[in-house]
């Protein structure tokens, strides 16, 4: 298994199966997963409708801290 910061993302979201797909498409760092959209999913593998929505509400998540920073 790869240990990155993907995958640490990912075992926060108690979805560490993934991080191998993830890495395998390309999704290699926090900034790319922030693109992250429902074809990036089918193409990762991630197929279970809650883990599909833990995965875009992580990104939300992301996203929102990224304007808060932005903004000091």
């Amino acid at each position: 298994m790869c240990t990155n910061i993907v995958y640490e993302w990912l075992k926060t979201l108690q979805l560490p199966q993934y991080a191998e797909s993830f890495v395998d498409n390309g999704y290699d760092d926090l900034e790319v997963c922030k693109q992250i959209g429902d074809p990036d999913l089918d193409a990762i593998g991630v197929a279970v409708p809650h883990h599909r929505r833990r995965i875009h509400e992580a990104v939300r998540r992301l996203k929102e801290a990224d304007e808060r920073a932005a903004g000091l």
